[in-house]
């Protein structure tokens, strides 16, 4: 629990992993339990909740989520977390499996509260101090990069850090693969309520995630996924969604005075590319911020992706107040807009 709130916004690690692992078709979906929770003692959060299927296996935790992948695995944690803890303790339990780190992308937006955030987050220069340090040298392709907004006080500002080696690097990925991060704040007081739950509900955190889903409208995002969602007390949400191999994640703090929502999903075709805006609309109707982001990744995003995000947004009222595009060799394009409602 931060000083003055709860800190909403998440940092979010992302290690890709190869190797001579005779069971890489499971990879480090064979890690136990036991090495999980080691993985977030470090962290200092928990598994609230699992589900998995033929692809991946994804988790809510006491403060966002894990999905685990054969050769991928991603923590997005808010809160006074550590994440970047996390990294010794996965490459140590990776190393036993025959696997070892190929690639590498931490991103982060602004701390509501950047003075309750512990080392390593006491500054986005500690952390690429700690990343640097903890990642193996052979993850020679770095870049780290400030994306700044448009914003008063550089309210939305995007922390990008990256690090591949020689044989995983932008022009060996996979030439289609994105991902979308947005991150809202001043949510719609009417509609943050509902992301409250009953004084004397007597339903498990599980159950009660379910009636948020169904009440807030946020199982018509993507209706085709498998949630795992959860409800904490006495307020904020958290969700996990499985489509296949992609996942999409949600997760609430409704709190007057720093509310905070944050939505996350993956794509690969042109469908997916088609349908993001669609979900994007989807989901500022279930929050209706009044300031948000938008971080869209990939070899294949262009000015046709960011556009396509604009054109989506700004029927519902929110203008487009900057565009940022920056390189990253071993992420591809990141693009980072910012929005906020035309009244602000």
């Amino acid at each position: 629990m931060a000083i003055s709130g709860f800190e909403g916004f998440e940092k979010r690690l992302e290690l890709q992993f190869s190797g001579d692992d005779p069971m890489i078709s499971l990879g480090l979906r064979r890690l136990d339990f036991e090495s999980i929770e080691e993985v977030l003692d470090a962290v200092q959060c928990t598994v609230v909740s699992a589900v998995g299927n033929l692809f991946f296996d994804a988790y809510v935790l006491s403060e966002s989520s894990l999905f685990v992948y054969p050769t991928k695995i991603i923590i997005k944690t808010c809160g006074t977390t550590q994440l970047l803890k996390s990294i010794p303790p996965l490459l140590s339990h990776a190393h036993h499996m025959g696997l070892r780190v190929c690639g590498s992308r931490y991103t982060r937006g602004n701390f509501i509260f950047p003075q309750a955030q512990p080392f390593p987050h006491t500054s986005f220069r500690e952390e690429i101090i700690y990343l640097e340090q903890s990642l193996p040298t052979d993850l020679c392709y770095r870049k780290a990069c400030v994306m700044p907004s448009k914003l008063p006080n550089q309210q939305y500002t995007w922390h990008v850090y990256s690090a591949s080696d020689e044989y995983h690097h932008i022009e060996q990925m996979a030439p289609d693969m994105f991902t979308v991060e947005v991150c809202m704040t001043e949510l719609d007081r009417v509609l943050a309520r509902k992301f409250y739950r009953r004084l004397v509900d007597g339903n498990s955190g599980d159950v009660a995630g379910k009636e948020m889903t169904a009440l807030t409208g946020i199982g018509d995002i993507n209706p085709g996924s498998l949630l795992c969602d959860f409800a904490f007390d006495p307020c904020g949400y958290s969700m996990n969604g499985m489509d296949g191999t992609r996942y999409s994640t949600i997760h609430v703090t409704p709190e007057d005075g720093y509310s905070y929502a944050s939505f996350e999903c993956v794509g690969s075709t042109e469908d997916d590319r088609n349908l993001i805006g669609e979900m994007l609309k989807k989901v500022v109707q279930v929050f209706r911020p009044a300031t948000m982001s938008v971080s869209t990744t990939g070899t294949c995003v262009s000015q046709d992706v960011w556009t396509r995000v604009k054109n989506a947004l700004e029927p519902l009222g929110l203008s487009c107040r900057s565009c940022v595009v920056d390189e990253f060799p071993a992420a591809g394009s990141v693009v980072f807009q910012t929005f906020t409602t035309r009244r602000k």
